[in-house]
């Protein structure tokens, strides 16, 4: 089983910044690619992020790309979402999940998941 507590949620203006972090425990972290998607109200799950066990592979959301970074430091299990420049579109609740190895944009590959942590962006 892997344990994932995710944080750094909050309230911010549009053109702000957050970053994210998302804690594991567990499993060896080091095993575990990691992604990061949102999901707000009455809306699908939705791809934002996702970093390979090395963290030499990334991939991301067409509506993140060059806004938000993935980030991870094995030495402390965690992996980071900055997120930049926030429009009101990207408030949602934001999860966190581990999947073997690789990286994927499919939400069903992910094997578990944190609780969520809500981003609210006002304009």
């Amino acid at each position: 089983q892997v344990q994932l507590v995710e944080s750094g949620g909050g309230l911010v203006q549009a053109g702000g910044s957050l970053r994210l972090s998302c804690a594991a425990s567990g499993r060896t972290f080091n095993d575990y690619a990691m992604g990061w998607f949102r999901q707000a109200p009455g809306k699908e799950r939705e791809f934002v992020a996702a970093i390979d066990w090395s963290g030499g592979i990334t991939y991301y959301g067409d509506s993140v790309k060059g806004r938000f970074f993935i980030s991870r430091h094995n030495a402390k299990n965690t992996v980071y979402l900055q997120m930049n420049r926030l429009r009101p579109e990207d408030a949602s609740v934001y999860y966190c999940a581990a999947r073997p190895l690789t990286a994927t944009r499919n939400p069903e590959r992910y094997d578990y998941w944190g609780q969520g942590t809500q981003v609210t962006v006002s304009s």
